[in-house]
């Protein structure tokens, strides 16, 4: 009897240790991580590193003089010897250190045993980079960054700059227009396309740019920005008229780089090849982003008169694509599809959108359309993002490179809120004042008094 009793006091707090570890691993992974698996990853790594290399073939034949002083010293068997590996640097999704090939060795044959030191070493995901010539570093992640986005709270950024998402290597995903001028982004109903243009919008909204916006849905995505939008079109006629406007625009800057830099006037702009980033501060014009959401309206017409006004609005839009970037013009096209089935220009259009996101598509030939031509190992992992994850895309660019990302939630109440709070940062731009949305003005609550007045009585 006074065993069963031990066991039982013994048992009752050890069954509730294990149900709390339980629960702070499915709903807090990072606290489980710090407190759990941070340690017993950190001790597998350390004791079975050389194993473990040797297993998955990434061990060497030792030096010369490496096995002269082997024999030497000891009479130790000779055995392959691992890459060196630095110090271990624990973060807080994982782990990262760094390894020194040895002569022979490659990135690849490290990347191509990833999922063996995944099981090896207990971690969610193992991901290879490229330091510099004959080192790599190891990021392991200890769990799913990605079923619960968590932003890093630092992230280096700038001018055109914006974090959007979280990679799932935990690292952040920022849309660069810099580097990355034009961006197509596709994807389903509820995929969480709009989120991602929420973070755009908000993330530029803070910064010295004028945003303009083309939004065919009767502006019912873009509306509620209005207090920062530069200008919006809410239906293809109103495109039509907006578009010649930002040509003219364009064309402008290029004359004024043209003045600057002492340029003939009659050159075409074809082959100026700077840009208005080398143009003096205070001369600089101000940056521009177009948003462009649910393209295909502006490719689909339904009379002759409108298949006119549709191929006038593609060139225009085909040579803001081409040319907007030395002029600060930069473009975001969103849409659910985006083929050579929406008409003349849509091809040639999308081959000017370098930066390509693709969230939840409805078949494989739409998420051809975002990736095939830049990826297509990627198309695949976009065929099989599940519905239960809004959000949840994958980015690619013509390097040939992808990955998984995931945005954040962000309500549309907080995103009109940072657009209103940072209205005065509006630029002045001439040119599209008329199409600069009206703002309703917000009714002004007369404060209650402290002290409610008591009627007079005689």
């Amino acid at each position: 009897m006074t065993d069963v009793t031990t066991l039982l006091e013994v048992g009752g707090p050890v069954a509730a240790l294990g149900g709390g570890a339980a629960y702070t691993r499915a709903n807090h992974p990072g606290v489980y991580w710090s407190a759990v698996g941070l340690p017993m990853s950190t001790a597998r790594l350390l004791s079975s590193y050389g194993s473990v290399m040797e297993a998955c073939g990434l061990t060497v034949v030792p030096s010369r003089l490496r096995v002269l002083a082997t024999q030497v010293t000891s009479r130790r068997e000779i055995r392959p010897v691992p890459p060196r590996r630095g110090l271990i640097r624990p973060t807080t999704t994982g782990l990262r250190l760094r390894l020194r090939l040895a002569p022979g060795q490659e990135p690849a044959d490290v990347a191509a045993s990833a999922e063996r030191l995944r099981h090896a070493w207990g971690v969610h995901a193992v991901y290879v980079t490229t330091v510099k010539p004959g080192v790599v570093e190891l990021r392991l992640v200890g769990y799913d960054v990605l079923s619960k986005v968590r932003m890093p709270r630092k992230v280096a950024g700038g001018t055109l700059q914006v974090p959007v998402a979280l990679r799932e290597d935990a690292t952040p995903f920022v849309r660069d227009y810099r580097t990355v001028p034009h961006g197509l982004c596709l994807g389903a109903t509820l995929s969480g396309k709009s989120m991602y243009l929420r973070h755009l919008v908000t993330g530029l909204a803070r910064q010295s740019v004028a945003l303009i916006g083309i939004d065919c849905k009767r502006g019912v995505e873009l509306a509620p920005f209005a207090p920062r939008l530069s200008a919006l079109a809410t239906d293809p006629e109103q495109a039509a008229e907006l578009l010649p406007v930002l040509i003219k625009e364009m064309e402008n800057r290029y004359d004024l780089i043209k003045a600057r830099q002492g340029i003939a006037p009659g050159t075409p702009d074809e082959t100026i090849t700077s840009d208005i980033w080398g143009l003096p501060e205070h001369e600089r014009p101000v940056p521009v982003v177009l948003f462009v959401d649910e393209v295909a309206e502006l490719f689909l017409v339904a009379t002759k008169k409108e298949e006119e006004r549709r191929d006038e609005m593609v060139t225009q839009l085909i040579r803001l694509a081409q040319l907007g970037r030395a002029a600060g013009i930069y473009l975001e096209v969103c849409g659910q599809r985006f083929g050579a089935e929406l008409g003349k220009g849509a091809t040639m259009l999308r081959a000017q959108l370098t930066g390509r996101v693709c969230h939840r598509v409805n078949d494989e030939a739409s998420a051809k359309m975002a990736l095939g031509d830049i990826a297509p190992e990627a198309v695949s992992a976009a065929c099989a993002i599940p519905a239960e994850r809004p959000g949840l895309a994958v980015v690619g660019d013509t390097s040939g490179g992808w990955s998984r990302i995931r945005t954040p939630y962000l309500s549309l109440a907080d995103a009109a809120e940072t657009c209103r709070a940072s209205a005065h940062l509006v630029p002045d731009l001439p040119a599209v004042k008329p199409f600069r949305p009206s703002v309703p003005v917000q009714p002004v609550e007369s404060p209650t008094p402290a002290v409610q007045p008591r009627p007079v009585t005689g």
